[in-house]
């Protein structure tokens, strides 16, 4: 029970951290962007990549985590497909509408309930479907206000929607299959996604802004913003993989979601953006959806422990009356064998 106790206080805390820490770069990132006028997210997500492994490395050398070595073809590719994933993100974003984007964004959920369906035999009860089902529609009527489609951004929406389900759940299986921890994972492959973006960053931005990120002017109040950006991140590349790894990924995009209905209410309430009776209603619905997804989880769970635990203590009572008959078999051998005809 203390184990379970502990476990449960673990996703709780991994949960707290990754919402907190992901709203705050959203804040800070706005600013950045909006305000100070810094539009180069894909070039700003390598330099967050960058200053997470930094900080993992210096952790490494102070004995605060072990490294556990991984296959070096399975760590670059999916540090690369991570890396990918982020950048046809922002390509699918630069391509199309934002209400277009958000659903991108939306559709997430159920194909990463189809890929674990069919490929890793996961069983997902009609409750909890009706819970993602509630939950995307309250998302949608929130943040969704137009829909332009056009071949080009749709082809790079459905490639960034596989990639990022892919991605996350071979971040969930890597860290159960290989035993290995959400901070060894992410610090031997934050190299390999920092590499592809860092790389790849400048050409997408200037691409999708017709601006250069070299030639732009960093006062110290960019380049302060900057710093903090890519120190919040340290957080939430940390508790994004901590989420993913100690429940699932469609967990963690319901967590996402729950931080898209946070940006919009910190963005009414801090920056005075505009709210209607729409976004209050989709709002509402999406925190219905998800906490009827969080009571469903929290009985399959206790459900599942139960059973465990019943089929353990059956097999403890059919195994001890075997072994004790064994054994009065053998003492009735050994006394028949050594008593005198």
């Amino acid at each position: 029970m203390g184990a379970m106790k502990s476990m449960q206080m673990g996703v709780i805390g991994a949960l707290f951290l990754s919402v907190a820490s992901s709203v705050s770069i959203v804040i800070c990132n706005k600013a950045l962007m909006t305000n100070l006028g810094f539009p180069f997210a894909t070039t700003l997500t390598s330099w967050h990549l960058m200053v997470t492994y930094c900080t993992l490395h210096v952790a490494y050398k102070l004995n605060f985590f072990e490294n556990k070595p991984i296959d070096t073809k399975t760590v670059v590719l999916f540090g690369l497909l991570n890396g990918i994933s982020i950048g046809l993100l922002n390509l699918s974003l630069g391509f199309n509408s934002i209400g277009f984007y958000q659903m991108t964004k939306l559709a997430i959920i159920p194909f990463t309930v189809l890929l674990e369906t069919l490929f890793l035999n996961k069983k997902f009860s009609r409750k909890i479907k009706f819970s993602l089902f509630l939950l995307l529609v309250g998302v949608g009527i929130a943040s969704i206000t137009d829909l332009q489609l056009n071949f080009v951004g749709s082809v790079l929406s459905l490639l960034a929607i596989a990639t990022t389900c892919v991605g996350q759940i071979l971040t969930n299986t890597i860290q159960k299959r290989l035993n290995v921890t959400s901070t060894q994972l992410l610090y031997q492959s934050a190299p390999f996604q920092a590499a592809i973006l860092f790389v790849s960053g400048p050409f997408v931005d200037k691409y999708l802004t017709r601006l250069n990120v070299f030639s732009f002017h960093y006062s110290p109040i960019v380049v302060g913003f900057i710093t903090l950006s890519c120190l919040i991140a340290v957080s939430v590349n940390f508790s994004t993989f901590l989420v993913i790894g100690k429940t699932s990924p469609v967990t963690y995009q319901v967590l996402g979601h729950l931080k898209t209905c946070l940006v919009l209410a910190f963005g009414y309430t801090l920056l005075h953006d505009p709210f209607t009776p729409r976004n209050i209603a989709g709002i509402l619905i999406a925190v219905l959806g998800m906490l009827l997804y969080s009571y469903f989880c929290s009985v399959a769970s206790k459900s599942k422990q139960s059973s465990s635990e019943s089929a353990f203590i059956g097999k403890d009572r059919d195994t001890t009356p075997l072994l004790s008959q064994e054994k009065e078999n053998h003492e009735a051998k050994k006394l028949d064998k050594h008593s005198p005809v």
